[in-house]
């Protein structure tokens, strides 16, 4: 998984970018395929934001989140992050399994 992290109108320090990447790594489990994730973080007053985006197999997922501390924002938008995934997977599993209900007469 390849995680992209910067900032807006702020300084990205090494602890918050360990931080992003420890709590993003565990969106791997869900797909055998390769990830792309640009993480954005910034302070819009009151709140600290993250938002981030992922890429895979011709897709995109957006999230975002907001909280008083940045690390609160970042554990936030992982929560998202991992229920969108979980989302995202059903609905391929559902798709190929077809429409549901339907008798095979």
């Amino acid at each position: 998984m390849r995680i992209e992290t910067y900032g807006q109108s702020m300084e990205v320090t090494p602890a918050l970018r360990d931080y992003v990447e420890t709590k993003l790594k565990r969106l791997e489990r869900h797909f055998d395929q390769p990830l792309e994730c640009r993480t954005q973080l910034g302070f819009s007053k009151p709140d600290y934001v993250a938002e981030a985006t992922i890429n895979f197999s011709g897709r995109t997922l957006h999230a975002d989140a907001g909280a008083e501390t940045m690390y609160a924002a970042i554990d936030m938008l992982a929560d998202k992050l991992d229920r969108l995934v979980l989302k995202h997977k059903r609905k391929q599993i559902d798709r190929q399994r077809g429409p549901r209900g339907e008798n095979a007469d």
